[in-house]
């Protein structure tokens, strides 16, 4: 029973990461030609490497990758490109916006793989406990620098906000 809990588990994360991957790539070919491109691409790389880091502990547990949740995850990203922007035939400030919140929430997630894996490898001596907690610092590098390109992007999609001007000011 554990067993499976735990192939159920990994292998929910694994079509995240598989959403993550498409995400994170598709940001970073939008913004190639930005000032954000270096840390959009580094972020991308590394959540490549994440994911894999993931088929590599479910290998050395024995579970095997589920292809239908994989391509769950990979269908869902590409779904998730037709949400309206505003914008009839382009991309507009707040699909930025939008898509830096979903791939930082999908890093929170993938920190919380981490975490929960250092709880498993307590009792679990194939899982590397190094591993775990450079792949967990990571994944916090990651969050801050997506908040901080969150933050810009929000700056120039809400202009007046980013001055201190709230709705219900005079």
């Amino acid at each position: 029973m554990h067993r499976d809990k735990l192939g159920i588990y990994l292998n929910d994360h694994l079509a995240g990461a598989t959403f993550g991957v498409g995400l994170a790539k598709r940001i970073a070919h939008q913004h190639r030609h930005s000032a954000r491109s270096t840390d959009l691409q580094r972020i991308s790389d590394e959540i490549a490497q994440d994911r894999q880091s993931l088929l590599e502990v479910m290998d050395a547990l024995g579970v095997p990758a589920r292809h239908y949740k994989i391509y769950g995850g990979w269908t869902a990203e590409r779904l998730g490109r037709l949400k309206p922007n505003g914008v009839l035939y382009r991309r507009s400030g707040l699909s930025t916006l939008i898509e830096l919140e979903t791939l930082r929430l999908g890093v929170e997630g993938k920190a919380l793989i981490w975490r929960t894996l250092l709880v498993v490898a307590a009792e679990e001596p194939r899982l590397d406990e190094s591993q775990l907690n450079n792949l967990l610092d990571r994944a916090r590098g990651q969050i801050d620098t997506l908040e901080t390109l969150r933050l810009t992007a929000a700056a120039a999609v809400f202009p007046s906000a980013a001055r201190g001007v709230t709705p219900d000011s005079p």
